[in-house]
């Protein structure tokens, strides 16, 4: 199996041993505490599930600079976006143990434990060298920008250990998975090339066809459709609706036992590019040997580029940095020429009107109405799902 980013094995920052576990939780009770905001929090649940490999815990504002600016920490190590912990809380002192505890489930349980390093200013212009660097913009609108920029002056750094997975395991028992329980599942499939799609969407069609034809041209030997679910703009659909109906899809139209529908505990940064390489990280941490990367991957708007999340692999991750290879895809959509879904670059005879296209809006509008879009659009057990979760917001 691919080896994890960074290490020869995962090192997972939850604490595995129950005893060790308890005595830790019995512990966090009597020491000072942080609560977090939920950006920190993701980040300690991505930490616990050794995602974020080979990392101890989160960044301090040398190496967090150094990443922004560079894809790396100052001793070297690559990795595309600091993991930091920014608070606005200015009681925490360097040297301590600290209680981290939990924005996001009600009574703000304890998180993780952490060894506090160093505690740290954050300068108005070191937080927008980072957003810059990061998001490409300072723009305040961009929600990674607003979201980074709201978090605080302070950053906190210095290793964590994990003592549970925050709202994820218990709201998503049937789709929450750690990087270490994805590559178990991969090593008893027997599957030595495995795709990832990464999705914070439903999926439909082109999508569908899209997870089809990486695993074709690659023979690889299944897909991991590796859903967010964690915070997300608003408008976005809401993860139980979007792990139904993706469900619905791979039982129904994928062979058995070539697909894993799972996801991670992550808030989406739409940070475009920078974003599309902390995914390759964390689908090599996964056992992913490729990553698909479609046009305006984890974009926002009009930020980006429509292929730049393809071509800073080309143009600004170091050769050898990863081992995971992209499947860099072009926008699918059905053919009514050829029937059937094909990447737009492979057919340049067509003209729009060769194709079914419809925008967001029109599919949202449809699906508020009760009306299904079209079979070649969207499965229609697919979009009965999705038309029953947007009538709700109409009632």
């Amino acid at each position: 199996m691919i080896k994890p980013h960074g290490s020869n094995e995962l090192n997972p920052l939850f604490v595995y041993d129950s005893a060790k576990r308890e005595a830790l939780q019995a512990e966090a009770e009597k020491l000072p505490s942080l609560l977090l905001n939920s950006a920190a929090a993701a980040n300690a649940v991505m930490l616990g599930g050794g995602y974020f490999n080979p990392l101890t815990g989160y960044m301090n504002l040398a190496d967090s600079l150094s990443v922004a600016d560079k894809m790396h920490t100052v001793d070297g190590l690559f990795f595309p976006v600091p993991i930091v912990n920014i608070t606005s809380e200015t009681g925490v002192k360097a040297g301590s143990r600290i209680a981290l505890r939990d924005p996001n489930v009600k009574g703000h349980p304890v998180l993780a434990v952490m060894d506090v390093d160093a505690v740290e200013d954050v300068s108005e212009d070191q937080i927008a060298f980072m957003s810059e660097k990061i998001f490409r913009t300072t723009d305040p609108e961009h929600p990674g920008v607003a979201t980074f920029n709201s978090l605080g002056r302070t950053m906190v750094s210095g290793p964590i250990q994990v003592l549970n997975f925050s709202y994820f395991q218990t709201d998503f028992p049937d789709t929450f998975r750690t990087a270490v329980e994805i590559r178990n599942e991969i090593a008893e499939h027997g599957w030595e090339k495995v795709v990832a799609f990464q999705t914070r969407n439903p999926m439909h069609r082109a999508h569908e066809e899209l997870c089809r034809m990486a695993m074709e041209q690659l023979d690889a030997d299944g897909v991991l459709i590796h859903m967010l679910l964690g915070k997300l703009k608003p408008g976005d659909i809401p993860a139980d609706v979007r792990d139904a109906s993706i469900r619905k899809m791979v039982e129904l139209y994928f062979p058995p036992n070539t697909v894993m529908v799972t996801g991670y505990g992550f808030d989406m940064l739409y940070a475009g590019p920078r974003e599309a390489v902390l995914h390759a990280v964390f689908r090599q941490n996964c056992g992913c040997t490729h990553l698909i990367v479609g046009r305006d991957h984890a974009g926002v708007g009009d930020y980006y580029g429509g292929f730049d999340a393809q071509t800073i692999f080309d143009e600004e991750v170091p050769k050898g940095a990863l081992e995971l290879q992209i499947f860099g895809a072009d926008h699918t959509a059905y053919s009514k020429k050829l029937n059937k879904v094909v990447m737009m670059r492979d057919v340049p005879d067509h003209t729009k009107d060769d194709f079914v296209l419809l925008s967001g809006t029109a599919v949202r509008e449809m699906l508020g109405k009760g009306i299904a879009p079209p079979p070649e659009f969207s499965r229609p057990e697919v979009a009965k799902i999705l038309s029953d979760y947007y009538q709700t917001l109409d009632n």
